[in-house]
């Protein structure tokens, strides 16, 4: 009875259904004018303009430092090793002590030679009233010519004995002397070569050796061809600095000034050996090591400089930058970078002046992003340009 009325009567709907009715209603719905969710706001990032300068043209050359003096200090005397009177690896003055060996055997000499010059000497005084005696005699025809001549004999003999043991008491001076020995330039000692008690068999023996590095020198070779025209320039003080170049680029402070340039080409590889000297106040620059040396050759007119901090490194070492492009998006560019000079990487390959790069502001961004550019500013030309 009851399905007959439901189907009678399709329109009614009972309690259950109209509450499905009404969640589905609800479910569905959605008011027409919602807004859209928010686009992501685009990352702030500090950027400059890739100028085009006059920039020197500049190539760095391998070469290695070495010490303007170098002194090995060896024993000139034999004997025990008493005493080292240096500090290892600091600076000595040239004369300063630096080792003493036993001087007991040369200050014996010495006194064994003074006590000869004296023995000389009462034999001269005596020669000499002989042979006045004999002047004396022949005047009076009391003694031969003969006897005259042999009293005469005897005191040029006698005073050549003197001249003698004078000369050898010098040598035993000289010997008791270098049984101290002292440093024959100024400069940095290294480590001592012998210890106390070593036996110091006279020149054989090195003790120490001491090398003058400030200045110090690097030594390099460069291409015959740019070495003549380095060498035209050479009267121009500006023209012929040359700079020491770190491990990762940059010029270490302070110019260098190039000496001279070899004679003679090598006939194998077709470079010149070129000599340069830097000043070495603090001693940071040691001898042997290897260098690079950065060299001027000229000026590149047009040249595209970016702030060092603008240049990022790939995985393999490769230079790149990120470029804004005109709809503010970014792209990750690779680049061929030249020297590093004062004011910049030289981009010698991938970026065109006026382009527009990132220099600040690397730990969010990703190529294809968009960004809000804004200029950079320079903190340490700010800090340079305040009073």
């Amino acid at each position: 009875m009851r399905q007959r009325e439901c189907r009678r009567l399709p329109g009614v709907l009972t309690l259950p259904g109209v509450a499905a009715c009404l969640v589905l209603a609800l479910a569905g719905c959605k008011p027409a004018n919602d807004p859209a969710p928010a686009a992501e706001a685009a990352m702030e990032v500090s950027t400059a303009i890739a100028a085009a300068v006059e920039a020197p043209r500049t190539v760095d050359l391998p070469g290695r430092l070495s010490s303007t003096r170098v002194a090995e200090v060896r024993a000139q005397v034999a004997g025990i090793i008493q005493e080292r009177a240096f500090k290892e690896g600091a600076s000595v003055a040239e004369g300063d002590v630096l080792f003493r060996i036993d001087p007991s055997i040369y200050q014996a000499e010495v006194d064994a030679k003074t006590a000869a010059v004296a023995r000389a000497e009462a034999n001269r005084i005596q020669a000499l009233k002989q042979a006045e005696r004999a002047d004396a005699l022949l005047e009076k025809r009391a003694a031969s010519t003969a006897q005259h001549d042999i009293a005469t004999a005897a005191l040029q003999q006698a005073e050549a004995d003197v001249a003698s043991a004078k000369a050898q008491l010098v040598r035993a001076k000289i010997d008791l002397d270098h049984a101290t020995v002292r440093a024959p330039i100024a400069g940095r000692i290294g480590r001592a070569l012998v210890t106390e008690g070593s036996l110091a068999q006279g020149d054989a023996t090195r003790l120490a050796v001491i090398q003058q590095i400030d200045p110090i020198y690097a030594d390099f070779s460069a291409d015959a061809s740019e070495v003549g025209r380095l060498m035209d320039r050479a009267a121009d003080a500006a023209a012929t600095e040359v700079r020491l170049v770190s491990a990762d680029g940059a010029p270490r402070p302070g110019a260098g000034k190039l000496l001279f340039s070899d004679v003679s080409v090598d006939a194998g590889t077709g470079q010149v050996s070129l000599r340069a000297a830097f000043a070495n106040p603090n001693g940071a620059l040691l001898p042997g090591a290897y260098v690079r040396v950065r060299v001027p050759f000229g000026v590149t007119a047009g040249a595209v400089i970016v702030p060092p901090q603008a240049i990022q490194r790939s995985s393999a070492g490769e230079a790149q930058a990120y470029v804004v492009t005109g709809d503010k998006t970014l792209v990750l560019r690779p680049l061929r970078t030249g020297a590093l000079t004062e004011a910049g990487w030289i981009v010698e390959d991938g970026l065109k002046p006026g382009e527009t790069i990132v220099v600040e502001g690397f730990q969010k961004i990703q190529p294809g992003m968009p960004v809000t550019p804004k200029p950079w500013r320079d903190a340490g030309a700010a800090a340079a340009a305040k009073p």
